[in-house]
C-alpha cells in the first residue's frame, strides 16, 4: 500500500441475490484527507460504507486498511483497528445518559481496550466538550433534538479514536446554522487528524469541507476528482446535480439542501 493511502478499495461488489448494490468500485483514501461520496438515493454509497466497516461482507473485491484485508472482519474487530463510523439514521442508547452513550463508544474502538470503566467516562467527557454537548451529558439521550442526536452519533464514533471516521449523512435533517455549526465541527474533527470520508447530499458540505470527491450511480462510480471538477462533469450533472445546480452555481448562488429535493 502507499504510505499516503489509508483505506483502498478495490473492485469491491456486492450482490443481493443476484442484485448488484455496488459493482467493481475502486478508489483510495488518503491520510489526513477528507473524502466526500456523493450520488442519487440508491447509488450504493451506504452500502459501500457497510462493506468498509464489517457489517457487510464485499461478494467480490478487496478492501485494505493499512495493509490489512478488512473482508470478512467483524465490525468490533474493524473498530479496533481504528476504523469508526455514523449512521443515518441515529439510533442512541435511549435508556442511557448522553454522557453514558459515549463511555460506551470509548470502551471500544481503538483505544478501548486499555480503558477502565473510569477512563471511559473520562473520555466521554472530553469528547463532549469538544462536540459541545457537555451541559446534556447527564440527560437521557431520547431528550435531545436532531441535531443534538447528530452531534452525539459523532461524538460516540469520536470516543473510539479512528483513525479514519466514516460519516454517512450527518447533516440530513439539519437546516440553516445547523448545518454550519455541523461544518465547522467536521472541519475541527479534521484538524484534530482525523481522516474523514463523508457521506452528504448537501452540496454545500462537500463543496466547503471536502478535497476530493467520489460519485457513485446505480452501484458504479462514474466520477471523482476535485469537487470542482466532479460538480462539472457531464455525467454528474445528467445523474445526481441537475441543470439546476449548474445555473445556481453559474449565478454563485448557494443550494443548501440536496440537488434532489
Amino acid at each position: 500500500m502507499n504510505e499516503t493511502n489509508l483505506l483502498e478499495i478495490r473492485g469491491a461488489t456486492k450482490l443481493y441475490g443476484g442484485v448488484a448494490a455496488v459493482t467493481d468500485i475502486s478508489f483510495n483514501v488518503q491520510r489526513g484527507e477528507i473524502l466526500g461520496l456523493i450520488g442519487p438515493n440508491g447509488a450504493g454509497k451506504t452500502t459501500l460504507v457497510n462493506m468498509i466497516s464489517g457489517t457487510a461482507v464485499p461478494t467480490r473485491g478487496t478492501i485494505k486498511f493499512k495493509d490489512e484485508v478488512l473482508n470478512g472482519k467483524k465490525p468490533h474487530i474493524i473498530g479496533k483497528m481504528g476504523i469508526a463510523r455514523t449512521f443515518q439514521v441515529v439510533k442512541p442508547f435511549q435508556n442511557l445518559t448522553v454522557l453514558e452513550n459515549v463511555a460506551v463508544g470509548a470502551m471500544f474502538g481503538k483505544g478501548g481496550v486499555k480503558r477502565s470503566s473510569a477512563q471511559a467516562f473520562k473520555r466521554g467527557e472530553e469528547v463532549l466538550q469538544f462536540v459541545h454537548l457537555e451541559n446534556y451529558r447527564h440527560d437521557l439521550s431520547e431528550s435531545l433534538s436532531i441535531a443534538g442526536r447528530k452531534r452525539l452519533e459523532l461524538a460516540k464514533g469520536l470516543a473510539m479514536d479512528p483513525e479514519i471516521l466514516l460519516l454517512d449523512e450527518v447533516m440530513a435533517g439539519l437546516r440553516g446554522t445547523e448545518v454550519d455549526e455541523a461544518m465547522d465541527l467536521i472541519r475541527a474533527i479534521h484538524n484534530y487528524g482525523i481522516t474523514l470520508l463523508v457521506i452528504e447530499h448537501v452540496m454545500k458540505v462537500i463543496v466547503g469541507v471536502c478535497q476530493r470527491v467520489v460519485v457513485l450511480d446505480y452501484g458504479k462510480k462514474i466520477a471523482e476528482g476535485t469537487p470542482a471538477e466532479v460538480t462539472s462533469e457531464p455525467a454528474v450533472i445528467q445523474a445526481y446535480l441537475g441543470k439546476r445546480y449548474v445555473a445556481n452555481q453559474a449565478q454563485g448562488l448557494t443550494q443548501e439542501q440536496s440537488p434532489l429535493e
